[in-house]
């Protein structure tokens, strides 16, 4: 029950970290030690799990799937995105520099816990390293698009989102935001709207299917190249949360205003800056201290 327990915590930990942008709640997972039985237990839903069901053989569906593991981490997660949604929404409007401060310092105390999991040093690794940086600071400089609540874009949203929450240092919610229904998602979760989370929910499905085996090989097969992949990810995550920015705005007719990219500055030395160093370190501490007690 103790085990189970922990579980939770580490699934409301992920949970948290995927309705906000630029955090990844595959990055929680990683730190934490429970990645790859993640990943494997999400691999093995296959065919052969539907033809066991049918012949009601129960028993060897939870041997196979490892589900009590996958439950436990799933309430969390559950809990922690419908308990979140609203306050994050408000945090980010309110307090955004704040938020993304202390972020910024659970992320940095994150690239050291995913970083260790490299075993050796290699010319290989190290241009896994900076492919994965170049990716996830790539796509900080790409423009959000508008909200689209269309059944097959907002399936398509689902899976590429989930496909990123599950990938440490690429975030969910950012990808979502890029695709212009981050706000539209945060607003269907916090009022229970079906009709925009169903399409998201199969697209969610469709994407774990498939995107969990791709690296399911990968780690078993390419284990550093793909820790140091992820390692460039998380790296590059942080030109996407950097505390101090702001939003460009495009109007569109209707006096609409779309995002269209963000423009960074240096910050001030007065007290908004110490509250966020605060909070930065914070964060960092948050981090750190939940891999000390992940290794133990």
């Amino acid at each position: 029950m103790k085990v189970y327990f922990s579980l939770v915590l580490k699934g409301l930990a992920m949970g948290a970290a995927n309705v906000i942008p630029g955090v990844s709640g595959g990055t929680i997972a990683f730190i934490t030690g429970i990645y790859q039985r993640l990943i494997d237990s999400l691999k093995s839903f296959d065919l052969e799990v539907v033809k066991l069901l049918f012949a009601g053989r129960i028993k060897e569906i939870i041997e196979k799937t490892d589900i009590y593991f996958l439950i436990a981490v799933f309430l969390g997660v559950g809990i922690s995105i419908l308990s979140l949604a609203k306050v994050l929404e408000i945090a980010f409007v309110e307090y955004e520099t704040f938020t993304l401060a202390f972020f910024f310092g659970l992320i940095i105390a994150s690239i050291i816990g995913v970083g260790k999991q490299i075993s050796a040093f290699s010319m290989a690794n190290l241009i896994a390293l900076i492919i994965g940086v170049a990716i996830a600071g790539g796509i900080a400089l790409l423009p959000p698009a508008q909200a689209n609540d269309s059944f097959l874009y907002l399936m398509i949203c689902g899976a590429v989102a989930i496909s990123s929450m599950i990938l440490p240092g690429l975030s969910g919610s950012y990808v979502l935001l890029l695709m212009g229904n981050y706000l539209l998602v945060m607003q269907a979760i916090s009022s229970l709207n079906f009709g925009i989370l169903i399409p998201i929910a199969v697209g969610c499905v469709v994407g774990l299917a498939l995107f969990s085996r791709l690296l399911s090989f990968l780690f078993k097969n390419y284990s550093d190249l793909t820790v140091s992949t992820l390692t460039g990810f998380v790296v590059g995550s942080l030109v996407i949360i950097w505390p101090w920015k702001i939003t460009e705005f495009m109007i569109l007719e209707g006096g609409k205003q779309k995002a269209v990219g963000y423009d960074w500055y240096l910050p001030t030395v007065d007290l908004n800056l110490g509250i966020a160093l605060g909070l930065g370190v914070l964060g960092f501490l948050l981090v750190y201290l939940m891999e000390r007690y992940a290794s133990r």
